[in-house]
């Protein structure tokens, strides 16, 4: 049976097979800072506070506007004539909005040891005058994870929302910490420092994975019902 999200021994079995620090680092980032994959490729070495035990990182979310061509009024994605001046929108003007917020996230130990073993070997590279912890793009992040779960044995996860199978990928590695988290403390409290931790704007978005990580209540049960089991 497909399973919905990685175990804790999973994403330890997909560091190991990671064939050199770099990726290792990666794997265990995502992971332990449950951080989006930009999140993680953005992170610099001044970001870290090793006295603190703190990565600042910045969630950078790009919206996308819509516009008129002939007034400039905003548009929607499904209006087919401007409201305003009721010209056919053909053509749209488009702009795109970056909003910036930073978060210090605390990080344990181990962690820590590994990004100050990276750092003492040469490990980062600079772009664009940062001193980068990954000098690689988001393509080739991804292709480090796909190529350590084929290495490391571990099958596909489906999608609890649509149920289609998809390969283990970084996103994966933030929904393992959300529900690791979750299993941990699942009350209001807990709730609301993993909405702060992961940086979601609607409690709603954190909630789902309390939905996913129940869902060994509800296999459990089902198994009291399987004849043959006792």
């Amino acid at each position: 049976m497909a399973k919905a999200y990685l175990e804790a021994h999973e994403v330890e079995s997909l560091e190991k097979a990671a064939t050199c620090l770099r990726d290792r680092l990666l794997v265990r980032l995502l992971f332990h800072l449950g951080c989006r994959i930009s999140e993680a490729l953005a992170i610099r070495v001044g970001d870290i506070d090793f006295d603190q035990g703190t990565v600042t990182i910045e969630h950078l979310k790009s919206r996308l506007k819509l516009s008129c061509a002939e007034c400039g009024a905003r548009l929607g994605r499904s209006h087919t004539f401007c409201p305003k001046c009721g010209k056919k929108a053909v053509e749209m003007l488009t702009q795109h909005e970056e909003h910036r917020r930073l978060r210090a996230l605390p990080v344990d130990d181990d962690t820590l040891d590994m990004l100050r073993d990276y750092i003492m070997r040469g490990g980062p590279v600079f772009r664009e005058g940062k001193l980068l912890i990954f000098g690689i793009n988001r393509h080739r992040g991804w292709q480090i994870i796909r190529d350590c779960a084929e290495a490391a044995g571990l099958s596909k996860l489906i999608n609890p929302e649509t149920g289609r199978l998809h390969n283990v990928s970084p996103h994966r590695l933030r929904d393992a910490f959300a529900t690791h988290a979750v299993k941990i403390n699942d009350s209001g409290d807990g709730l609301r420092l993993l909405q702060e931790h992961l940086g979601h704007a609607s409690f709603n978005t954190t909630a789902k994975y309390r939905k996913v990580a129940g869902e060994e209540h509800r296999e459990w049960y089902q198994r009291l019902w399987v004849k043959g089991e006792s």
